[in-house]
């Protein structure tokens, strides 16, 4: 606009070319507002829904169901022409929910208590009483977790004769993991368990065993874990190894705080995870660099899902072709939710299609790898050819800083990555198993708050790596540690692969 006095309502321009130029500007000003307007919005939606929402990325179910039928002549969603509707009456029995009382497990020990008619009675009525069965019910209970002492008794022995001086002699100590701790193997296990399963940070730890009868300063408590660590870093070695021979690893990373004697607060390190059919496993960095991956991964070859994280980006390069990058379409699904507030119908009708890919998934569940792949195939290849097609014609107007248009950049730019599951059975849709796997240490951070060093982090990493892939093989993890601990000592070196984790029998 051209300097001058201020226009108002009783000062409005004659010169229409003037007009025109006035409209112009105000419209560019409404448009730069209006977006920042959308941006600002978008951005105290995601955080109010941070603080207080839920967590899954899921839309108002009210607003999908308008998506879940494509309108007349419309082909976005299904190329076919709707069917006639037929009114179909069907007469069906309920199916049982199974809500009803479970059986208690036959492997839970039994403490029997008799209950039998006392014998006043049975005096006071006479006859002959004859037992001829029994009535048992049972009750689910539970006695407080305990301390106790293990002792370790070494008869002493003096063995003469007749033509030397006696000899004293007794046992050797069996060999253990911790010999110089005096927690055994049970105590240590339930140590690591309470801390990386239950998340019960030390101090808590402190006072619940102080509750049994026994205070252990939490200084000792972490030497115990620090010393397990240790112990176990060979064998975490081994599991590492037997990750990552898998086809298929899954990786995610999360923040975790740690201190710095030379800084006010706790600075940002990392913790990533790897997950296969094999296992599960963590490492520790101090930053996100991507020098962290490139070195935990070296060697690795097959398929990665992983997220967009630009540090991958150079082990892809330098893999040439040896890793396949594989997409993930939660993360892309969850970019169109967030952009609901802003652009509503095309938001929907996303994750409306997005829904139609992982409907195939759920029917593909059941089968085996080969079957799967000629499902996608068959089903998920068209779908997504019409999500492609439909991207491509929504990029054309959309804002691209908007939260719809960097939806659709990022769906666009790792369309490549996105269509690799359908190649092969074995892949998953989307990278939900590495992140359900980082959500323990999501989890801890909130009760135990950070870590005390690096060299910390990565000693938890290593205890973490085995409760989770005892977890993932439906052990339970005090069992495994307690008996890993107490076998450790008495393992060869080329015999450690015996002591990991192994899937249940089914």
């Amino acid at each position: 606009m051209p300097d001058g006095p201020a226009i108002s309502e009783s000062n409005l321009p004659q010169d229409g070319a003037l007009c025109h130029g006035l409209i112009r500007e105000l419209l560019t000003t409404v448009h730069t507002q209006q977006r920042r307007i959308d941006q600002l919005v978008h951005q105290v939606h995601q955080l109010t829904k941070r603080r207080y929402g839920p967590r899954a990325d899921t839309l108002n179910p009210d607003q999908l169901s308008l998506f879940d039928e494509p309108p007349p002549g419309d082909t976005i969603l299904s190329p076919l022409p709707p069917e006639p509707t037929v009114t179909v009456v069907t007469t069906t029995t309920p199916k049982t929910t199974g809500h009803g009382r479970r059986k208690l497990p036959e492997n839970l020990k039994r403490v029997t208590e008799v209950v039998d008619v006392p014998e006043a009675e049975k005096l006071a009525t006479g006859g002959t009483w004859v037992k001829i069965g029994e009535e048992i019910s049972e009750k689910l209970d539970f006695t407080p977790s305990n301390l106790f002492v293990r002792q370790i008794v070494r008869p002493k022995y003096v063995v003469r004769f007749d033509d030397k001086p006696d000899e004293l002699t007794m046992a050797e100590l069996p060999p253990e993991a911790m010999p110089k701790s005096k927690a055994a193997p049970g105590l240590v296990a339930d140590v690591i368990v309470s801390k990386l399963v239950d998340h019960l940070p030390l101090y808590r730890q402190e006072h619940r065993y102080a509750r049994q009868g026994f205070p252990i300063a939490r200084s000792t408590l972490c030497g115990w874990l620090a010393e397990a660590a240790d112990v176990l870093t060979p064998l975490w070695q081994s599991l590492t190894q037997n990750v990552l021979s898998a086809k298929v690893v899954h990786t995610d990373d999360t923040p975790i705080p740690v201190q710095d004697p030379e800084r006010e607060h706790c600075r940002t390190g990392r913790i990533w995870t790897y997950v296969s059919e094999h296992g599960t496993v963590y490492d520790a960095t101090e930053t996100r660099s991507r020098d962290g991956p490139l070195a935990f991964l070296t060697g690795f070859q097959g398929y990665l899902q992983c997220d967009v994280y630009a540090g991958y980006d150079e082990l892809f390069r330098t893999a040439k072709g040896s890793i396949v990058e594989v997409g993930c379409w939660a993360h892309a699904r969850r970019k169109f939710v967030e952009a609901e507030k802003t652009n509503p119908r095309e938001a929907h009708e996303a994750v409306a299609q997005i829904k139609q890919l992982y409907a195939i998934e759920h029917e593909a569940k059941v089968l085996d790898a080969p079957a799967r792949a000629a499902l996608r195939q068959q089903k998920s290849v068209p779908r997504l050819a019409s999500l492609k097609d439909w991207l491509a014609r929504v990029a054309i107007d959309v804002l691209p800083k908007s939260p719809l248009g960097e939806a659709v950049t990022y769906a666009r730019n790792q369309w490549a990555a996105l269509n690799v599951y359908v190649t092969d059975g074995d892949l998953a849709i989307d990278n939900n198993t590495a992140e359900r796997a980082v959500k323990p240490f999501a989890l801890g951070r909130k009760n135990w708050l950070f870590f005390g060093n690096d060299r910390g982090g990565q000693r938890l990493a290593v205890l973490a790596s085995f409760t989770a892939t005892c977890q993932q093989f439906a052990m339970n993890p005090w069992t495994w540690l307690k008996d890993t601990l107490t076998k450790l000592p008495l393992t060869p070196a080329n015999h450690l692969a015996t002591l990991l984790p192994t899937p249940a029998a089914k």
